[in-house]
């Protein structure tokens, strides 16, 4: 189990490492193909906020990644089970306000990795 719950820790980084990507570098192009509900003319206008939000997603890859290097390993339970716990809450907020396959994408792997955490 605690290869499984670094592999899932370290794949939900890589996942907050590219939504960072996207809305900090390439808001209007990349976001905008994944966003594609939204007007077009949306993109430019709200560059700022976009970028405000993958900062935030950096933050979760440092604690995330900085779970995987503690060498305590009581220390990096509890940091994994926080920023897994941020993720998770977001990925729920993002459903109840956005759209539900935030939840599938962002939410469940975070819980799943919470479970891993908890039974490894």
């Amino acid at each position: 189990m605690e290869i499984a719950s670094k592999i899932i820790i370290a794949l939900i980084a890589a996942l907050h490492l590219y939504f960072l990507y996207f809305e900090m570098f390439a808001w209007e192009t990349i976001g905008r193909k994944t966003f594609k509900q939204l007007p077009a003319e949306l993109f430019p206008k709200t560059k700022g906020l976009a970028a405000n939000q993958g900062l935030y997603n950096g933050f979760l890859v440092a604690g995330l990644v900085w779970s995987l290097l503690i060498s305590d390993p009581v220390w990096a339970d509890y940091v994994a089970i926080f920023f897994l716990g941020c993720v998770l809450v977001a990925g729920i907020f993002g459903a109840l306000t956005a759209s539900k396959k935030i939840f599938w994408v962002q939410g469940l792997p975070a819980l799943i990795g919470l479970i891993l955490v908890h039974f490894k």
